[in-house]
């Protein structure tokens, strides 16, 4: 405890860092107030019983800061970005330019992935936009609006998108940590309050081991979170020995270290994606006046909604998307190459081929843990659900993965700064 306080007195005492930290503060309560302003015309209390039987609205209203529950100028708030810089990151796989600019260009080169990123980010959130009003008027959330009214709230929802883009980025450059997962990360924290409301408003004393138990296993998710996040495997690489005149340079010996969890959220957030978008079709051509077509809808549907097989379906999805994601962002015969090419090598291993292979090995064995760690985490709120009954014991998974990796980012931000203060 003596050592917190210790930090803290560090991070405090020094005038750059807590700058930092004051200027990344105002812009999230920025963010945060522009969440709870609506749009004119909203019903809030069909919107929260949409939110309620929808688990991809709900990851949406994750991703918007809680913009969406409220139906604010915010409501598609970073998704589009994500979406954007996701699709433009899949993109690296068809096309040799953009691979060459992400991986080969270094920091210009990324600066120019993340420009197209933001261009893409416009289109993606004017479909959104119109999807999302269209989606609330046939749920009697939003009146029938003419032309102009509506190209006036898709423009006034697409402006908060990218003002919250813009928000999260400048947090990036002046303050502290990674603005978009800060935003995100202020938009669950912001909705703690109401949900232990809940849960005292709700509370049944019969139901005390219940609780009980929904509080350790809490507990063992935050730690295998945290220990997962920042498990690696090292693979040791050793410089070979070059002589110039009369000295010995390399010789060194250092090591590559992979991770364990190499994707991150993204999977699951791709596995959402293919499992409720095609709900969400389905739910409108279910009133279709096509008896064939509404037939098969409402088969679906009815598919979709058992508990079990949307569980076992989305843990596989999970897992498949974590190897297919890793192998796209992570490319072991360039780090093979660049290992060739500055004298480096594995022990044990050729150069080269080899390497590549070794690297592949090692990389597929890592990526089945982190899959299998990743699809329990997404399904553990289903699981409570059906066993508990008790809707608010359902851990957010997803939340809270994304809470502690972004705590664990923000703490190693700070130390580095505090380690370049000091030397």
């Amino acid at each position: 405890m003596s050592k917190f306080f210790e930090k803290l007195k560090l991070v405090f005492g020094d005038k750059e860092l807590r700058k930092r930290i004051g200027f990344a503060l105002a812009l999230l309560v920025a963010a945060r107030v522009l969440a709870v302003v609506p749009i004119p015309g909203i019903d809030p209390l069909r919107i929260q019983s949409l939110l309620a039987g929808s688990e991809f609205l709900n990851l949406l209203n994750l991703f918007s800061g809680g913009g969406l529950s409220n139906l604010s100028i915010v409501m598609l708030g970073v998704g589009p970005y994500i979406t954007a810089s996701i699709i433009m990151q899949l993109m690296t796989v068809m096309s040799p330019n953009l691979k060459r600019v992400y991986q080969e260009e270094g920091e210009a080169g990324r600066k120019r992935f993340a420009q197209y990123s933001r261009l893409l980010s416009v289109p993606l959130a004017i479909v959104q936009g119109y999807a999302f009003i269209k989606l609330l008027q046939g749920q009697n959330v939003l009146p029938q609006l003419s032309l102009t009214n509506l190209s006036i709230d898709i423009a006034i929802i697409v402006g908060g998108s990218l003002l919250l883009m813009w928000i999260g980025e400048l947090i990036t450059e002046f303050g502290i940590g990674n603005g978009v997962s800060l935003i995100i990360f202020a938009g669950i924290v912001s909705r703690l309050p109401a949900d232990a409301s809940q849960l005292l408003f709700t509370y049944d004393p019969s139901q005390l081991p219940v609780y009980l138990a929904g509080l350790v296993v809490s507990l063992l998710v935050i730690f295998g979170v945290v220990v997962v996040t920042e498990a690696e495997r090292p693979i040791p690489v050793t410089y070979a020995k070059q002589v110039r005149g009369n000295t010995t340079h390399g010789g060194v010996q250092t090591y590559l270290p992979l991770r364990v969890n190499q994707a991150g959220v993204i999977p699951i957030i791709f596995a959402l994606s293919i499992l409720l978008f095609p709900q969400m079709i389905f739910q409108f051509l279910s009133s279709s006046s096509i008896a064939v077509v509404a037939s098969i809808s409402s088969q679906a549907l009815g598919l979709l909604a058992n508990n079990w097989f949307y569980t076992s379906t989305y843990f596989v999805f999970v897992v498949l998307f974590t190897y297919f994601y890793t192998a796209v962002t992570f490319d072991p015969d360039t780090i093979s190459t660049n290992l060739q090419k500055s004298g480096a090598f594995i022990p044990g291993v050729r150069p080269g081929l080899s390497t590549a292979d070794y690297i592949m090995r090692v990389l597929t064995r890592l990526t089945l843990v982190g899959a299998l760690f990743l699809g329990a985490i997404a399904v553990l709120p289903l699981i409570l659900r059906s066993i508990t009954g008790i809707q608010s014991l359902a851990i957010g998974g997803t939340a809270l993965l994304i809470v502690v990796s972004v705590v664990i980012d923000l703490i190693k931000k700070i130390d580095a700064q505090l380690s370049a203060r000091e030397y």
